[in-house]
């Protein structure tokens, strides 16, 4: 009997034992799994960003619309065109008539194209100017997004385009020689919608690739600023380097225009902003809306183009 007790302790031992080594194993193979976690750090631990006057909305419009399109944009928002050109800045056959416009608010990159726009170019938001493409990509994976079109030339420089949890695409970009742009006198909003499903993870992705910050959620922002007055919904504004980022989660349930705008540009004189759009040749799709911070408003450029624009209130 004194045996058999012995054995029984022996193998309470054994078992023991490996019951500890098996949880453990497994905490370090789910770890393993989950991938990065929120505030880990990206490759190299660099920011990749340069600065957000380098950083760019994407606009396509038609040939016939891109004089009115230059001219109202640079008449609302006291800008300067750049000479006008015609190329390829693709990695496969194609023309666009290719200029931009500087202004104190924002930079825009306009695209004409004068052959069929091939897949997926169009649907990515904006250029982001990186210091290294290889090291930006690597830190884009790293932190969630995808590749979705691998670093190809352009006449100046290297692209890619990337896309994140939630379906936000965007271009980064890098010049052969570095351009040098004055500061901006106000940084614009990037204007993202995206669902509940992936709010979280396009956010984490996003901050630790930036190196940014969240410098406010609030879930219960004044619905009213995306045309649904009397309600809330959740609204997340990041800061970084590669310029401001304004985040709405939506049920996806949108009146138009909102969903269709990409870029918010903050002005000191709303007001009088929109009386210089509107002589432009600029339409005012949703009236001026006041929130405890700001007032704001929808605008259409000639050639299609929806922004957002909005000063902030006085505290």
């Amino acid at each position: 009997m004194g045996r058999w007790f012995k054995q029984m302790r022996d193998r309470k031992r054994i078992y023991a034992i490996t019951f500890g080594w098996a949880v453990g194993l497994a905490a370090i193979l789910l770890f393993s799994l989950q991938g990065p976690a929120t505030g880990s750090k990206v490759p190299d631990d660099e920011s990749v960003a340069v600065g957000a006057q380098y950083d760019s909305t994407h606009v396509y419009v038609a040939p016939r619309d891109l004089d009115a399109f230059v001219d109202s944009f640079a008449a609302t928002f006291d800008g300067q065109p750049s000479k006008r050109s015609v190329t390829n800045v693709l990695p496969v056959p194609s023309s666009t008539e290719l200029q931009s416009v500087t202004t104190p608010v924002g930079l825009v990159s306009i695209f004409a194209y004068q052959t069929p726009l091939p897949f997926p170019f169009g649907e990515e938001r904006t250029g982001y100017l990186v210091t290294d493409m290889d090291q930006a990509l690597k830190a884009a994976r790293a932190t969630g997004a995808e590749v979705i079109v691998e670093p190809f030339k352009d006449p100046v420089g290297i692209d890619a385009v990337i896309q994140w949890p939630g379906g936000v695409k965007m271009q980064l970009y890098s010049h052969f020689t570095p351009p040098k742009y004055a500061p901006l006198a106000t940084i614009p909003d990037n204007r993202v919608y995206v669902s509940g499903d992936q709010a979280d993870n396009f956010v984490n992705g996003f901050v630790r690739f930036s190196h940014g910050k969240v410098v406010a959620d609030d879930k219960r922002a004044d619905a009213g600023e995306i045309g649904r007055a009397g309600e809330t919904y959740r609204r997340i504004r990041i800061e970084s380097l590669f310029g401001d980022m304004q985040v709405m989660v939506t049920d996806g349930h949108l009146p138009y225009p909102f969903g269709r705008e990409i870029t918010g540009y903050r002005v000191q004189d709303l007001g009088a902003t929109l009386q210089k759009a509107k002589v432009a040749g600029v339409k005012i799709l949703s009236p001026p809306y006041s929130t405890h911070d700001r007032t704001t408003a929808i605008i259409q450029f000639p050639g299609g183009y929806i922004a957002e624009v909005h000063s902030l209130t006085a505290r």
